[in-house]
């Protein structure tokens, strides 16, 4: 999750955003389109700088106000797509966009996440590439995780799940990568008060170094200030205003880009990581002649597969 990104896809924010209900949606307030589109037309000028390839899903005014999150409701893998059922009901109708863009892409769909279960991307993290961990919570259930299990198990992938704290509660977004994002192979930004304690412990045996993130930012931008992109090792995207958090990461040797995000994610509990669907990451500048080869995306080694 943290080799350089190639190409990705994005969804701009439209009509169903702008005018979303803030309790039906639970936003914080209403939003302010003019300042969130431009915040977000930044934000891209962000991806674009960073040398990846943007493949757009098309809004067409289907009133999916979350839909602009689009590393919820599928995941990839260096063997092709997953799509996902999100646990929050009102984005499932999402599933179909990313399953027509895959298609557009000739990019494989490997499996699909059927009832009871229901699973988020958000609460998925890729530790290494034959390590795939999952958080347990409101969006993300045991049924959902047995059937990523199912799918994966062929490719020699062992999927870890850790329970997630209650926290604010189940309408609220509480995921897994609320609480840590990957920097670099061995280095990830938690807030570790949160975190699972037989998490802790895997990444402290695998020689992960976890960086602290202020307590009080975390507070301040409801875990915002932890909701990192890796662009490239230790090369991050994040979201501006949160000095001490940003002071960490910098202290270890990472090289950050920000943007203003305060109209734009803060109200939405919504980071960079949400905003971006890596279709493929890879050390290498050229996949190759196909776009259907450019689907290996945890790391390097899989990448060598493409």
């Amino acid at each position: 999750m943290v080799a350089p990104l190639r190409r990705v896809a994005l969804r701009r924010p439209g009509p169903a955003t702008f005018d979303a209900d803030p309790a039906l949606w639970h936003y914080t307030r209403r939003l302010d389109a003019n300042r969130l589109a431009h915040q977000y037309d930044l934000f891209v000028s962000c991806i674009r700088r960073s040398g990846a390839a943007i493949e757009w899903i098309a809004d067409e005014n289907d009133g999916l106000a979350d839909s602009i999150f689009v590393f919820d409701p599928s995941f990839m893998t260096p063997w092709g797509a997953i799509l996902l059922r999100p646990g929050k009901t009102l984005r499932r109708p999402e599933v179909a966009l990313h399953e027509a863009l895959y298609r557009r892409l000739d990019v494989p769909v490997i499996g699909t996440i059927v009832p009871p279960g229901h699973a988020e991307g958000g609460d998925l993290l890729w530790l290494d590439e034959g390590t795939l961990v999952a958080g347990r919570g409101f969006r993300t259930n045991q049924a959902g995780i047995d059937q990523l299990r199912d799918i994966l198990a062929p490719c020699g992938v062992e999927v870890h799940a850790f329970d997630l704290p209650v926290w604010d509660g189940g309408a609220a977004c509480l995921h897994l990568l609320s609480l840590l994002s990957p920097l670099d192979r061995d280095l990830v930004l938690v807030h570790s008060r949160l975190l699972p304690v037989a998490l802790c412990r895997m990444l402290k045996e695998r020689g992960v170094r976890c960086l602290e993130a202020s307590e009080k930012e975390f507070r301040v931008s409801g875990g915002l200030n932890v909701n990192v992109l890796a662009l490239g090792p230790r090369r991050c995207l994040a979201a501006g205003g949160y000095p001490a958090t940003l002071r960490v990461m910098k202290d270890a040797g990472c090289e950050i880009t920000c943007f203003m995000a305060d109209a734009l994610c803060l109200p939405c509990e919504g980071g960079p990581t949400c905003m971006v669907l890596p279709i493929w990451r890879s050390s290498r500048a050229n996949p190759g002649n196909s776009v259907s080869r450019t689907q290996a995306y945890p790391g390097s080694s899989a990448s060598a597969r493409s």
